[in-house]
């Protein structure tokens, strides 16, 4: 009977669990939050993985990738094919995306297959898992960059996420295929050392998720009052110039019932035309009003470099002089068209509405209400490196988003849960203002205080306690966890060899 699992396992019954495993991982993200479903799933895979034969093996994750992201990802469909280019080019960019990002689980899988050269034991405490917290961090900086479905946001709300504060989302990446490990290991062969090995190493994980959730930062004054503009405007029409009195008008509206607030933000892009173009007939008139109530408005809106005739998405503070944040890290095909110089104008059906964008060169604070506000716009703050540059000098977090380009799917969901970990690594408040939603007020802990709906147009209101000091995330980032899974993986490739290698078979 013990040797039933991993015969049936590393047979071609295998693939067919891969698969269905890979099918599962979605439910450990949000909207589902089932924290324990990722585990499983991967101690299914790191099992299938160990026992198979190499090809087997390759496939198996390969189809575990597959499941994964095309379950999690399926809304890029929804945005090339309603808002870029028909239904083809969304069909045909959906499987391209998803049979190349099922690449990243099998680069794992064969690199911790490979270093775990046919020792269960090393593959399973191993090899297998920091191979795959290596590609997870690759993954995150190569072709411009992704953390999309990393697995440690998917601890946000279960026991493991005190690691967040010290050692990031990777940190707890980590714990979560540590433990999947030693739980193959069980499921392989449910002998004593390796319940011994699943014990200690679940043990450990919980003892640093609760030992590191500590409070690193500290309140710094009295909270301010903010109001969260969350516009609602179908992505088709945000940039009809037709529309724009409308948009305008919806956004003064929501914005004055809420003037006595100190901070009053609006979403990415809320202004649906060029900086120069409204601010002395519109955004100027607007922020001198507000600023009798004691009022700044913070807005989304692109901003055109005269002298270097080059357009940014920015969030403008306005008033008198206004200031600007200029986004960093932009999406490829969303506000620029990569490979320009080689296509022309061929792709632009996949491009920015308004031209290719140019990206900022500096973590600008935005002075407001006596408050050093960090700045964030949309997909940045997906990348915990990028939004630690801020601190510990940023006193609150602002992230604008449009995802109004997501449709109703579980993106705008999983993007705020990404959110919520930023403001956990850094424990500070996380005021997220969205077009269509989920528009939230974030604390320090990484919790939803208060939050509208999905296409609705409304108002969230709160308060935001400014905080002071670094969690040591901030301090270091993703270095240590980095460097000790490049060291175990030097080790484990080291490591004596004393049986034949398992991956040529």
């Amino acid at each position: 009977m013990a040797e039933a699992v991993p015969r049936v396992l590393g047979s071609r019954w295998g693939l067919g669990v891969a698969l269905l495993a890979g099918a599962a991982m979605p439910l450990g993200f949000a909207p589902f939050n089932q924290w324990l479903v990722p585990v499983v799933a991967l101690a299914v895979l790191f099992a299938i993985v160990t026992v198979a034969p190499t090809r087997r093996a390759l496939g198996a994750s390969y189809l575990f990738g597959i499941a994964y992201v095309a379950l999690s990802c399926y809304w890029i469909y929804i945005s090339v094919s309603h808002y870029g280019g028909g239904v083809f080019a969304g069909v045909l960019v959906t499987m391209l995306l998803t049979l190349i990002a099922a690449l990243y689980p099998l680069l794992a899988c064969a690199l911790g297959k490979y270093l775990g050269r046919g020792n269960r034991c090393r593959t399973l405490v191993l090899a297998l898992p920091l191979a795959w917290v290596l590609i997870e961090w690759i993954r995150s900086w190569l072709f411009s960059g992704t953390t999309w479905l990393t697995v440690g946001y998917t601890q946000i709300d279960g026991p493991l996420s005190g690691i967040a504060p010290v050692f990031g989302t990777y940190g707890i990446s980590l714990a979560v295929v540590l433990i999947a490990g030693s739980l193959a290991g069980v499921v392989l062969r449910p002998a004593r050392t390796w319940l011994m090995v699943f014990v200690v190493t679940l043990g450990v994980s919980l003892l640093g998720g609760w030992g590191l959730d500590r409070s690193w930062t500290a309140p710094q004054g009295e909270p301010i009052r903010v109001a969260l503009v969350q516009g609602d405007f179908a992505q088709e029409q945000k940039w009809l110039p037709q529309h724009r009195l409308a948009t305008l008008e919806r956004y003064r509206h929501l914005t004055e019932r809420h003037f006595g607030a100190d901070l009053v933000i609006w979403p990415e892009t809320a202004v649906p035309a060029y900086y120069h173009e409204v601010s002395a007939a519109y955004l100027d008139p607007l922020a001198r009003e507000a600023a009798r109530y004691g009022t700044t408005i913070l807005t989304g809106v692109p901003v055109v470099d005269p002298v270097r005739n080059i357009a940014f998405n920015a969030v403008a503070r306005l008033g008198v002089p206004p200031a600007f944040y200029y986004k960093r890290h932009l999406v490829p095909f969303g506000e620029y068209v990569p490979f320009r110089a080689v296509f022309g104008n061929t792709l632009d059906v996949l491009g920015a509405p308004m031209g290719d964008f140019a990206a900022g060169e500096s973590s600008t604070l935005l002075l407001v209400a006596g408050q050093r506000i960090g700045v964030s716009i949309c997909y940045e703050i997906t990348f915990g490196k990028a939004i630690a540059a801020a601190l510990p000098a940023a006193d609150l977090l602002v992230n604008v988003s449009n995802d109004a380009w997501f449709g109703d799917s579980l993106a705008p969901y999983q993007h705020l849960e990404m959110a919520r970990m930023r403001a956990r690594e850094t424990q500070r408040y996380l005021l997220r203002a969205t077009n269509t939603g989920l528009t939230s007020i974030i604390d320090a802990r990484g919790r939803v205080r208060e939050h509208g709906p999905l296409f609705q147009p409304v108002v969230v209101t709160g308060q935001a306690q400014p905080r002071i000091g670094a969690t040591p995330y901030v301090i270091w980032t993703d270095y240590p966890v980095v460097a000790g899974v490049l060291f175990g993986l030097a080790g484990s490739a080291l490591w004596p060899r004393r049986r034949a290698d398992g991956f040529s078979r």
